[in-house]
């Protein structure tokens, strides 16, 4: 039987990663099989992504989309740990973050159609199950990503994690996919429970 595709989605900060290894946690407690990964990928499509986000090298916002969407295909189609191997064999997949970033990011300072069309009308990339959203203000996001780190990413400032919420909201409302948003300011806990029953509900 095939598994349960599930992502995570949200502004920096939020806990997706957390999240997302306590969620992969329970289900293996179940003897469940269950991958979790995360775009950028470590295929060479997603190290190059890391590199430019990373600030070493620099891309236009079309390309970035392009690369992020290139990732993404890559993604779902490698045979040997892409998205769709993993759930014929039964795996149930958890990812952090997918073409909900896209959208946000890339889609505002592009064409949000365009970006949107390559990757809803791509044959070779998959919708998830759920997509759990983790929510956080921008100045909840700074106060946490801040923390023990000397060197922020390119996206990580209040301007950019302000436009960047309030696009994600635009994404969110426009897709017609199976969406949850959860209040990501509260003990990992806490949001840990709400998750499982979402993931019980699919």
């Amino acid at each position: 039987m095939a598994g349960k595709f599930i992502v995570f989605e949200g502004i920096d900060g939020a806990g997706k990663t957390t999240q997302a290894k306590m969620l992969c946690e329970r289900i293996s407690s179940l003897g469940k099989s269950v991958f979790l990964t995360a775009e950028p990928t470590d295929l060479e499509s997603g190290r190059e992504l890391r590199r430019i986000l990373g600030g070493e090298e620099k891309k236009s916002d079309c390309e970035m989309a392009l690369l992020f969407t290139l990732d993404r295909i890559a993604h779902n189609i490698d045979k040997e740990k892409g998205i769709e191997a993993m759930l014929e064999a039964g795996y149930d997949v958890i990812c952090d973050r997918y073409y909900y970033s896209s959208l946000a990011y890339q889609g505002p300072v592009t064409n949000y159609e365009w970006v949107k069309s390559l990757n809803l009308n791509c044959p070779e990339i998959r919708r998830p199950d759920i997509c759990i959203f983790l929510d956080l203000t921008p100045e909840q996001s700074l106060e946490r990503i801040s923390k023990g780190r000397e060197k922020l990413e390119i996206f990580e400032n209040l301007e950019t994690l302000t436009r960047v919420r309030e696009s994600f909201f635009g994404v969110l409302t426009d897709l017609d996919d199976n969406i949850a948003v959860l209040d990501a300011y509260r003990t990992p806990e806490e949001i840990a429970d709400d998750i499982w029953t979402l993931y019980k509900s699919i």
